[in-house]
């Protein structure tokens, strides 16, 4: 009887070693978890700036309120100017990004730095002919736009408007949407700088077009969301208004991909922002600010 009780009580000790065996191994294995989330768990610090496209500049400026949010250890300044001057100013090494409306390539005034620079596609954007609200026109084709921009067709009753002189604006050279514009639009078709006055941002055109009875011109969709929707009367394009649906069915001509271009791949912090930027998680914050999700186009 005493061997039994001796063999059952040794039985008892190995068992119980073995459960606290187990327990010990499932605590380790949590704990060695939990260590490699918080090594792997990515974190950003340093000073980036981002300048160029005033298209892309609010979207840009709102994702560098959120990232510095989540990464409080970076500071992010945006900054307008135009495609242009954000393009020549990464590859000049002044700034870490350059927004753009189109491709580099179209905007690097030195093209021996062209294969320096990488065209990262972060989202799209359609832009918008609008009028002053005293224009009666709804809709204008392509043929009409280029006539309208070249300066042959002078008076809005010529497209089916009110007796009234057109007035035209004008982005500078320097801007990516003036350059969508031409390419999506004018085809080839020369704009005539010499008539109407040219305005050197998306905000300054609303209000160049708000004072100015008869003006024509063009924005960024990302300037008439929110409490802007109805601040100007949008033209539709050979009768198809601006939205995603008739972009992705090749129905609505001017829309462009949104660019942060960056001198070489992107690193760090500039990486992690660019990635930011085209995340599921900012994905609704881009559709609600008058922008398209790049996963939405690719």
């Amino acid at each position: 009887m005493l061997k039994r009780n001796l063999k059952l009580a040794m039985g008892a000790l190995l068992i119980t070693g073995a459960l606290a065996g187990c327990g010990n191994s499932d605590s380790t294995a949590k704990e060695t978890g939990e260590n490699k989330k918080e090594e792997t768990a990515q974190s950003y610090s340093g000073t980036l700036t981002a300048a160029g496209s005033t298209a892309l500049q609010p979207l840009a400026e709102e994702a560098a309120n959120e990232f510095m949010q989540k990464y409080p250890d970076v500071s992010i300044t945006v900054q307008g100017g135009g495609s242009g001057t954000g393009v020549n100013q990464v590859a000049a090494g002044a700034v870490q990004i350059g927004n753009s409306d189109v491709p580099s390539a179209e905007k690097i005034e030195d093209k021996t730095k062209a294969g320096e620079l990488v065209d990262n596609k972060v989202a799209g954007i359609a832009f918008a002919l609008v009028v002053n609200k005293d224009v009666k026109v709804e809709s204008l084709t392509a043929q009409q736009i280029q006539d309208i921009f070249s300066g042959k067709v002078k008076n809005w009753k010529e497209v089916g408007g009110n007796d009234e002189k057109i007035n035209v604006i004008n982005r500078p050279a320097s801007s990516g949407t003036r350059a969508t514009f031409e390419k999506t639009l004018m085809k080839g078709v020369k704009v005539n700088d010499s008539i109407g006055t040219v305005q050197d941002s998306n905000g300054a055109v609303e209000q160049a077009i708000k004072s100015t009875p008869g003006a024509i011109s063009y924005v960024a969709m990302s300037y008439l969301v929110g409490d802007k929707a109805n601040a100007l009367t949008t033209l539709k394009i050979d009768g198809a208004e601006p939205t995603v649906e008739n972009i992705k069915a090749q129905k609505y001509p001017f829309w462009s991909y949104e660019y942060m271009v960056t001198k070489g791949e992107a690193q760090d912090a500039v990486k992690g922002f660019i990635d930011f930027v085209k995340s599921e998680e900012f994905a609704a914050k881009v559709k609600e600010m008058g922008y398209i999700p790049i996963s939405e186009l690719e």
